[in-house]
C-alpha cells in the first residue's frame, strides 16, 4: 500500500511525507521533484520556457505512470486536476488531502509567484483553491485538517491515526 498526499501548495505534503515516509519505514517520492530531475529544471523555469500547458501535461504523465509499493508520494498541487493520474494513484493507495486555510497558505507562502505554482496569468491562491478544493475532496480517502499550533511531528502523527482507523 502506498500513501498519496495532496493539497495546495503551501500545505506542507512534501515536508510532511519524508516524516511519514521515515515513521513508517516507506519509501518517498515528490512529483514536483521528479519533473524537475526530468526536465532539469526548477517547476517555474519549466513553466516560463515550455508552458502551464506543457507543465500540467508533464505532471500528469508522471502521476499516471507511478509504480511503487510502500512509498509516501507528495504530489504537486495541481496533480489533482489530471484525471487519469488521480484515478491511477487511487489505485495504488490511500489518498490524503492535506487541508490548510487560506489565510495559513498565504503566511507560508509568501511572495508566491515564483514557486512554481501551476496558475495561469491572473489567477491568485483564492481562484485556485475555490478550483482545485472540490477535487481535493473527491480524490481524498482521508482529510487532515490543519490545526494552528501544531507541530510537524503532530501533523503526522494526526496522519497516521487517521490512516489505522
Amino acid at each position: 500500500m502506498n500513501i498519496v498526499l495532496i493539497g495546495m501548495p503551501g500545505s506542507g505534503k512534501s515536508t510532511l511525507g519524508v516524516i511519514l515516509a521515515r515513521r513508517l519505514g516507506y519509501g518517498y517520492l515528490d512529483t514536483d521533484s521528479f519533473i524537475s530531475q526530468k526536465e532539469k529544471s526548477t517547476l517555474q523555469g519549466i513553466i516560463d520556457t515550455k508552458g502551464l500547458d506543457y507543465f500540467l501535461s508533464t505532471e500528469s504523465e508522471i502521476g499516471s505512470e507511478i509504480v511503487c509499493d510502500r512509498v509516501v508520494i507528495a504530489t504537486g498541487g495541481s496533480m489533482v486536476m489530471a484525471k487519469d493520474a488521480m484515478e491511477h494513484l487511487k489505485e495504488l493507495g490511500t489518498v490524503v488531502y492535506i487541508n490548510v486555510p487560506l489565510n495559513e497558505l498565504r503566511r507560508r507562502l509568501g511572495n508566491y509567484k515564483d514557486r512554481g505554482i501551476a496558475m495561469k496569468d491572473g489567477e491568485s491562491l483564492e481562484t485556485i483553491l475555490k478550483e482545485r478544493e472540490p477535487y481535493y475532496k473527491k480524490y481524498a480517502d482521508i482529510t487532515v485538517e490543519y490545526i494552528s499550533g501544531n507541530d510537524l511531528e503532530q501533523t503526522v502523527d494526526n496522519v497516521i491515526e487517521k490512516l489505522n482507523s
